[in-house]
Formats: structure tokens, C-alpha cells, sequence
């Protein structure tokens, strides 16, 4: 990569589709519909994870997110949040097709509160009938590197585990962990959940990730708009420093100047 790399420029595939911004937005947790639209307009995203379970899709005569966010411009991503059974996860994709013929579809399965962490057994099971079903899973899981693969080499088309706790704002709490599952993984890998500020997105591509999939440090926000241009710029900013590279850390100091000819 040479010195002109931008964000447009910069694309990435995902089972088979070019996207060329590596934000991925929610659309729950918002005050109103309004703003769940401004607020993904201010991100740039290209894809927003839909809430099957809480998010009216169907009903036309209640206020529906597809007047908001139109579906001809963003790729709605199904996802199973709320679900804590492989059965009902499984369930819950099967309506969203039934629903709007979505075929690419986030999987969560979560094990019960107050840690909502991802239950893998469950989260492996929904994913082998998922994909025995023809559908395209990107799967939500801890920062484990066997279930990791086992759930790419089961044919899921990307990977995402979390940062921290679903909706901490902790940020990326173990980046070796996580380092080691991006330097494994031959599909894309997204840090999904826990990200709380700008700062956390930019560290999670710095790392190398694909892309970042956030909700609550946008809707959570005093300001969503604000934040979700703040989000849209750290992802640039983390992955352009990703394909630069750092600089080596040292121990000691290392003058910018030459020591040798000073005036005397």
C-alpha cells in the first residue's frame, strides 16, 4: 500500500460483496427513528445489523425502520440479539428470510446475564443448522482461537468476537488474544461489541481487524451524530495506521535530531 490509500479506495469482500467502509452500525437503542437515520448517515456505513426480534420490519401500520434507512442503500444485516438458545436464534433468521429474503445474517447466542457472554456450544449448534440451511453466518463469539476456527472451517463468512462485555464500553480488553485470532483467520474478522469510544475502534483496526460492528457507544452517546462521524474517522484512521505500520517500540529514547555535528 503506498501513500494515496483512502477509505474509498480500500474495499473489502464479504461472501462475495465490496464494501468500502469498515464501519458497521446498529439500529436499536436510538430515541427515535430520526435518529437512528442521521446517525447512520453520519457514520458512512454500508451495512446496519437489524434487531429481528425487536425491530419492526413487517408491520406497515406502525412506524417501520425501512422508511428510515432505506434497504436499497444499506445492506441489512439480521441479527439474533436476545436469543440465548440455539433454537431460537435458529428460529429467528429463519423469519427475517421469510420476512425480506435477507440470506446474510448475524449470530449471537448469549449465555445469561449479567455477563451476556457468548454461549459457544449453543452459538456452534445455530451456526451448523444455519449454514445446513443455505444461509451466509457471520457468528459473534468469544475471543477463544479453537472456536474461532472451528466456526470458519464450518463455513461461516466471517468471524467476530468481542472486545469486551455486549454494551460495557470497556473497550478491547485482551488485544493479544485478539491478534492472534486476526493472524489465523482466512475469512473477515470484526471486533463486534464492547467498543465505547473512538479511541477503542481505532485500536481494533490498528490491530489489523477487517472492520469494526458497534451500536451502543453511538446510540448511547449525549450526541449519536457526533459520535458516529467520530466513529466513521477512528476506523479510517486505525486501519490507514494498520497499513502503515508503527513504529518500533524501544526502551529508551531516541532523539528526532542528530546528536553528531551539533554547533558548539
Amino acid at each position: 500500500m503506498d501513500g494515496i490509500t483512502t477509505a474509498e479506495t480500500d474495499s473489502w469482500k464479504l461472501s462475495g460483496r465490496v464494501f468500502h467502509s469498515r464501519l458497521i452500525v446498529g439500529t436499536g437503542k436510538y430515541r427515535d427513528l430520526e435518529q437512528t437515520a442521521a446517525a447512520i448517515e453520519a457514520s458512512g456505513a454500508e451495512i446496519v445489523t437489524v434487531a429481528v426480534r425487536r425491530v419492526n420490519l413487517s408491520d406497515a401500520s406502525a412506524p417501520m425502520l425501512q422508511d428510515y434507512v432505506d434497504p436499497k442503500r444499506y445492506t441489512y444485516l439480521p441479527n439474533t440479539a436476545g436469543c440465548h438458545t440455539a433454537k431460537d436464534a435458529v428460529r429467528t433468521l429463519r423469519l427475517a428470510r421469510e420476512a425480506g429474503g435477507w440470506n446474510l445474517v448475524k449470530l449471537e447466542v448469549l449465555g445469561p446475564p449479567p455477563h451476556l457472554y457468548p454461549d459457544m456450544v449453543a452459538t456452534l449448534e445455530a451456526a451448523e443448522a444455519l449454514l445446513a440451511d443455505g444461509f451466509e453466518v457471520m457468528v459473534y463469539c468469544a475471543d477463544d482461537p479453537v472456536a474461532a476456527k472451528r466456526l470458519e472451517a464450518m463455513g461461516c463468512c466471517a468471524i467476530m468476537p468481542l472486545g469486551a462485555p455486549i454494551g460495557s464500553g470497556l473497550g478491547i480488553q485482551n488485544p493479544a488474544m485478539l491478534r492472534m485470532l486476526i493472524e489465523q483467520a482466512e475469512v473477515p474478522l470484526l471486533v463486534d461489541a464492547g467498543v465505547g469510544t473512538a479511541s477503542d475502534a481505532a485500536i481494533a483496526m490498528e490491530l489489523g481487524c477487517t472492520a469494526v460492528l458497534l451500536n451502543s457507544a453511538i446510540a448511547h452517546s449525549p450526541n449519536p451524530v457526533l459520535m458516529a462521524r467520530a466513529m466513521k474517522q477512528a476506523v479510517e484512521a486505525g486501519r490507514l495506521a494498520h497499513l502503515a505500520g508503527r513504529m518500533p517500540r524501544r526502551m529508551g529514547a531516541d532523539p528526532s535530531s542528530p546528536l553528531a555535528g551539533l554547533i558548539r
